[in-house]
């Protein structure tokens, strides 16, 4: 009897969440995502390029450090200059991957041993659209 009282009371609550996907992967394949992010910083300018068929971000001079950051772009999201000078942006279908690229070229210019309230230096997401526009 306890296998029909944990059946289907049980999954009610992941119907919403599920829901959410669903309608995001339709709006992905639909419009696709895209993620604009904007290099931030103090006195070393922070170097962005773009290599390997758009899926590898190298990030250089961060706070003036010899080290390169290189972030491989996970499966179906690309990455272009958009021209404007510091910027870089995301797009893909899957909001789940073009949002954790972010996250991690993000994280890949976390100041450490630092006071992070003085050193805002980093790549940080300045903006979340669709690649296309649909007017409602």
């Amino acid at each position: 009897s306890s296998d029909l009282s944990s059946g289907i009371n049980a999954e009610w609550p992941l119907r919403p969440g599920i829901k959410s996907h669903i309608e995001n992967m339709f709006t992905g394949v639909i419009q696709g995502y895209k993620y604009k992010m904007k290099s931030v910083y103090a006195h070393f300018p922070i170097n962005i390029n773009i290599i390997n068929d758009n899926t590898l971000v190298e990030v250089h001079n961060f706070l003036g450090e010899k080290f390169v950051r290189r972030v491989n772009l996970l499966p179906g999201v690309t990455c272009k200059s958009t021209g404007t000078k510091d910027e870089i942006m995301l797009e893909g279908n899957d909001i789940e991957n073009v949002s954790r690229s972010a996250a991690l070229i993000q994280q890949s210019t976390t100041v450490r041993n630092k006071d992070i309230r003085k050193f805002l230096d980093g790549v940080y997401v300045s903006e979340k659209t669709n690649i296309v526009q649909v007017e409602e």
